[in-house]
């Protein structure tokens, strides 16, 4: 099997590897050759191409060989490993040096809306819009990969031999139930749906992943400020609420080795705990990051559907809200806050 990856960054390139592994030939492409020609002689792509013209004719000219087409218009796979915002753009770029019986996988987090206006564009065309949903970053290469995936039967079919070879398999956790056939989710793929759909599932596993870290977020600086009684002192200060038993608080708690603790036993246990640990390890005031935290959409929209679908999504929410937070977006808010409390009682300005 022959594919073109369009998209060659520690995510792609990861892809790549385990593909080849499997014996899957990758024809990559990126905007930057040099960086292209790189990790074509790293070994972590078959070849690189200077353009997507070039990448689609390598890619043609080896389905060729594999299927006997002696025109060069043999569908090729197409995998788009991509932010979002440039999916469109490449897919307008791509099209037309398409044929019928193409397949374009986009491994992105696009709005699953999107990736349904994709799939309906594009299958006038006869061009398959496969949109999968794809987690494990750059621990991948080793892992292996989670794929959400959403597209009609034949396509998903067609590039079943692709998800095999890089989700993690089915030895990667314990079988829930090992008397039954395995499916091929205990391998780490599923075909969620028709179009759409494996993005609608990352969607939401992206909003449930917002909800798990905030959580370990305040818990860690609930341990991190729990000595705070040591150093408080009674200023008899009418703007600040005192500290009613401040001896209750002086724990003097070493976050990092609390994770550490946590990460053997613990029904609190995760990879994202095993993450903060090493985090914690290395610096354990975190004095390298600025607490402004980004949101890439995804959160976002699983708000905006539980909204569209009535079902109440508070934790996720109040993720959501607290990252919009850390970059200051309330601020404006807070100093409107200061000024009524200002102009009402006379309060001071904290």
């Amino acid at each position: 099997m022959k594919v073109g990856m369009i998209g060659l960054g520690r995510m792609g390139e990861g892809m790549s590897r385990r593909m080849l592994k499997e014996g899957i030939e990758v024809y990559g492409y990126r905007r930057n050759y040099a960086k292209a020609q790189e990790a074509a002689k790293s070994g972590y792509i078959t070849a690189a191409a200077d353009s997507l013209e070039s990448l689609v004719q390598v890619v043609r000219k080896q389905a060729s060989v594999f299927t006997k087409d002696e025109n060069l218009n043999a569908p090729g796979i197409f995998q788009l490993v991509i932010p979002a915002e440039l999916v469109e753009e490449t897919i307008n770029e791509l099209l037309p040096l398409c044929v019928e019986g193409d397949i374009i996988i986009d491994h992105g987090n696009s709005n699953f809306k999107d990736s349904r206006r994709r799939a309906e564009r594009l299958s006038k065309l006869g061009i398959a819009y496969i949109d999968c949903g794809t987690s494990g970053g750059v621990y991948g290469l080793e892992r292996g990969y989670c794929l959400m995936v959403g597209g009609a039967n034949t396509a998903v079919s067609t590039c079943a031999p692709i998800f095999r070879a890089l989700a993690p398999g089915i030895g990667s956790a314990p079988r829930t139930d090992p008397t039954t056939r395995a499916t091929s989710a205990e391998y780490g793929w599923l075909h969620c749906g028709p179009p759409g759909a494996g993005h609608f599932v990352k969607m939401v596993h992206n909003g449930v992943e917002y909800g798990i870290m905030q959580a370990y977020a305040e818990g860690f600086n609930i341990l991190h400020e729990a000595n705070a009684g040591s150093a408080y002192i009674k200023a008899g200060d009418a703007e600040v609420a005192p500290m009613e038993n401040p001896e209750d608080y002086q724990y003097d708690i070493d976050c990092a080795e609390v994770a550490e603790l946590w990460r053997r036993g613990s029904v609190v246990g995760s990879w994202l705990l095993d993450l903060t640990a090493d985090v914690l390890r290395g610096d354990r005031e975190l004095s390298k990051f600025d607490g402004g935290v980004s949101d890439s959409g995804e959160g976002r929209w699983t708000v905006h559907a539980a909204v569209d679908l009535g079902v109440p999504a508070p934790v996720i929410s109040t993720a959501l809200f607290e990252r919009f937070g850390s970059r200051r977006l309330g601020a404006y808010a807070n100093k409107i806050l200061n000024g009524m409390r200002a102009m009402f009682g006379g309060h001071d300005v904290r």
